[in-house]
């Protein structure tokens, strides 16, 4: 029986597959699945023949997307999905816990169903909140700071009212060490991150300024300011957009990276939520300076309530001229549009994400050509980051020399840091860069650590950095501070850990996170992150032997630069840092061998 899809639906879709060029049939592949499953439930073979068939294509190009990305499901499942993040920071706050409590309360395992078809109990890799953990999602519905007694509360009201729509949670008032910048209009009054409230803040000002300048001139002003990559990497940007190859003839596309996925990240979830037109000001402003004329959002499929947020603000931006034809008047077209993943952290790497955009599992291409010359569609791409993107308004408006005098040389401008784990005030704050150390950081900022627990250590970049010990912590947060001791900015997620961790079961949450989302593509990636997983899960469980602690480190070492991306060395960095410096309490860990 062939699928019936409803008009409103099929509009939509027919729409959405507008949105890519007509010559590339398989990127709006991932758009169609999540819209039938949610419609559907699942998406069996009815589901994959129909998108199949409406885009041209054969069946197994669809079906190995439902199988790649975790977010998909070719069998039904309860009418809600319990998805528990078990990644580091919410192991930290206690999601064992929670998920104990679910099976107990549903009677249930990991990846079943209640007899009635009611929920659905799965763990997530990281949902990018790892300040309020442990958190969860039902359905489209985000759940924080979740206890057991909070859980249980939760599902009688499910069980009584249904699923009710959740509010953004509250803001947090800025710290006085904070010097905000992107996110100031947070603390006006009556802010609500519509076009009317930044409008009225000075809002699409910086655009205004920029079509009247010279393209080329607003990429020197960026190269001037030294504005690095907020992504992870630390690229020059106005360096990224000077790669651009412009004598192609072909399209020139711009990429936003919002697929968020580096546990203990979370701050483009705060500004796509809170400031939407920032960001799309940040992209008309690249576009205009590069000549590109659509740009697409790829946003985490974990983020739901975004894509409606964001879709919002485009349609008033575009209703007020501030896109699509002749942009105030200036004769410069373009448009945005979203892309929702399907939760998988490997496009996160520039190159996954075009391939996942394209409407491929996110296998990482080898380099080069790079995407300034081949990216996305084939043609010449710019991949930039939400918080690199909600600089440029900010350097268009006050010049790269006001930008450039903030922070430190090579670290210039402001970072937004996220803090999770053991701190007393964890969140998002918004510093100078180079101004602060860690150290003050975590115990002047963030409050200091939980009444009479120790330091054990602070990761200062998101998971996949070497861990700093705590007497390494008089280091400045900035990018070359921290790379010159030993580790890296990354993505700016700082992770503080107390002595109530136990390391070896530490290790092995982040060997696990990188092992599950390792796209499979590289042979020393694919299996080596597994057989590290496999060794630290039996240190762990009271099994290790001598010899796994020198086996770990080589595993480590066979995967680090072997492997297409740098997926491998986010792998091989936080294990190799954990054996290296807290070599007692693995070797604890081996010597109390369990019989």
């Amino acid at each position: 029986m062939a699928l019936e899809v409803p008009a409103e639906l099929a509009q939509k879709i027919d729409e959405l597959i507008t949105h890519y060029p007509p010559e590339h049939k398989r990127a709006p592949v991932l758009w169609l699945l999540h819209l039938l499953q949610a419609h559907c439930g699942y998406l069996g073979r009815e589901q994959v023949e129909w998108v199949a068939a409406k885009l041209g294509l054969p069946p197994m190009d669809v079906w190995e997307l439902v199988s790649f990305y975790p977010m998909f499901t070719s069998v039904p499942r309860g009418r809600h999905h319990l998805k528990v993040c078990r990644t580091l920071p919410c192991q930290m706050g206690g999601c064992r816990s929670i998920l104990e409590r679910l099976q107990q309360r549903l009677g249930i395992g990991v990846e079943e169903t209640t007899p009635d078809g009611m929920f659905t109990l799965s763990t997530f890799e990281c949902l990018a909140d790892c300040g309020n953990g442990p958190v969860m999602m039902v359905d489209d519905e985000h759940f924080a700071n979740l206890t057991p007694e909070k859980v249980d509360a939760l599902l009688d009201r499910i069980l009584q009212h249904g699923l009710e729509e959740q509010p953004l949670p509250p803001l947090r008032a800025a710290h006085p060490a904070e010097k905000r910048i992107l996110l100031a209009n947070l603390d006006r009054p009556g802010y609500d991150g519509s076009l009317k409230s930044y409008a009225e803040a000075g809002g699409y000002q910086a655009l205004r300024k920029a079509v009247e300048m010279q393209p080329d001139a607003i990429v020197q002003e960026v190269l001037d300011s030294k504005l690095r990559g907020r992504g992870g990497a630390g690229f020059p940007t106005g360096l990224k957009w000077r790669f651009v190859d412009r004598k192609s003839g072909k399209p020139i596309y711009l990429v936003c990276n919002c697929d968020e996925s580096e546990p203990g990240t979370f701050k483009d979830r705060v500004l796509i939520h809170r400031e939407p037109h920032l960001l799309i000001e940040g992209i008309a402003i690249t576009c205009y300076a590069l000549g590109v004329r659509a740009a697409y959002i790829y946003i985490r499929g974990e983020f739901p309530k975004a894509v409606g947020i964001v879709e919002r603000a485009i349609a008033a931006a575009r209703e007020s001229g501030f896109l699509g034809k002749n942009v105030l008047g200036k004769g410069f077209d373009v448009e945005i549009y979203l892309h929702r993943g399907a939760g998988a952290y490997i496009c996160g790497e520039e190159t996954g994400l075009i391939e996942s955009l394209e409407g491929k599992r996110a296998y990482p291409r080898i380099k080069p050509p790079f995407p300034a010359v081949s990216g996305v569609f084939n043609c010449p791409t710019v991949v930039n980051n939400v918080e690199t993107l909600c600089n440029i308004p900010f350097i268009v408006k006050n010049g790269s020399a006001w930008f450039a005098g903030m922070g430190m040389p090579g670290s210039s401008g402001t970072r937004i840091v996220c803090v999770s784990g053991a701190v007393q005030n964890p969140g998002y704050y918004e510093l100078e860069m180079g101004k602060l150390t860690l150290r003050q950081l975590v115990f002047e900022v963030c409050g200091g650590l939980r009444p009479g627990r120790s330091l054990k250590g602070v990761i200062p970049g998101g998971s996949s950095m070497p861990i700093f010990l705590p007497e390494q912590l008089d280091v400045t947060v900035d990018f070359d501070a921290i790379q010159k001791a030993g580790s890296m900015a990354g993505s700016g997620g700082v992770i503080a850990l107390d002595d109530t961790v136990d390391i070896p079961d530490a290790a092995l949450n982040i060997a696990r996170f990188y092992a599950h989302e390792s796209c499979g593509q590289c042979t020393p990636c694919r299996e080596g992150t597994l057989w590290m997983e496999k060794i630290l899960h039996r240190i762990a469980q009271g099994h290790g032997r001598p010899e796994d602690i020198p086996l770990l480190w080589e595993v480590a070492d066979n995967i680090e630069g072997k492997t297409i991306c740098p997926l491998g060395i986010a792998a091989a960095w936080p294990v190799k840092a954990f054996t290296t410096k807290y070599k007692a309490d693995f070797a604890r860990a081996v010597g109390e061998r369990k019989p």
